[in-house]
């Protein structure tokens, strides 16, 4: 992987968490709240989010879910100020805090990047009426940003959204697995690679991310793995 400071200078001039002007990341009173959201061990040896023991391999929505995707991990919990700075990365055009995310995964999950082993990287793509009104994609500035730090090959044009669902935000969990049915679907660009990552802004059901992998396994794909910036809570 390249050196992760080798982005620093493109990261925002604001802190991304507060938005007040602060250079280089995060300011200090952010830094130390972000730290305590961190995902740390023990946490579910599928999605990742945290388990109250050790001996508990997987959290309770895996241990009751089959999932399509391998494995995956995600930086922060999903609570302010991290689902605040998120919010304003989706929907208000903060798309340079794209290089600070991506800095934090290879900082936090590099190890789990290596172990993985992807040959490319595949952001969740929107539907594109839902590009064309917000004017980008989130996950795909996040996993171009990704790409550069790491060298790893990002393909956002192998997999497309092919139904427009309502928010998963607006829905309870039976009706975000039924939302994603039939969501996705490989473009004739895709050409099938041994492994994927997947990218993505939020992990909270997994419907999102299963989905997607279920789709690229049916096309090939033998392993597919996620990092996300955040995550549900888990337990």
């Amino acid at each position: 992987m390249k050196d992760v400071k080798a982005l620093s200078l493109f990261w925002p001039d604001t802190c991304p968490f507060c938005g007040k002007v602060w250079r280089g990341g995060a300011c200090p009173a952010c830094l130390a709240a972000v730290k305590r959201l961190e995902v740390k061990e023990p946490r579910c040896m599928q999605c990742g989010k945290p388990v109250r023991r050790a001996e508990e391999e997987y959290c309770r929505d895996c241990s009751h879910t089959y999932h399509h995707y391998d494995r995956g991990r995600s930086i922060w919990l999903h609570k302010p100020p991290v689902s605040n700075s998120i919010y304003r990365f989706k929907y208000q055009n903060q798309r340079n805090y794209g290089s600070y995310y991506a800095n934090k995964m290879t900082e936090h999950c590099g190890t789990f990047i290596k172990a993985c082993n992807p040959y490319l990287i595949v952001p969740i793509p929107l539907h594109p009426g839902r590009r064309r009104k917000r004017g980008y994609n989130q996950a795909e500035v996040l996993a171009d940003c990704l790409g550069k730090l790491t060298d790893i090959r990002v393909d956002g044009k192998g997999l497309a959204r092919i139904r427009s669902s309502s928010p998963q935000k607006l829905l309870g969990s039976r009706e975000r697995k039924q939302n994603m049915q039939g969501a996705f679907a490989v473009t004739g660009r895709f050409v099938p690679v041994p492994s994927v990552l997947l990218v993505d802004d939020i992990y909270t059901t997994g419907n999102t991310i299963d989905a997607a992998a279920e789709i690229l396994k049916k096309s090939g794909v033998q392993n597919v793995y996620f990092l996300t910036i955040s995550i549900g809570q888990g337990y």
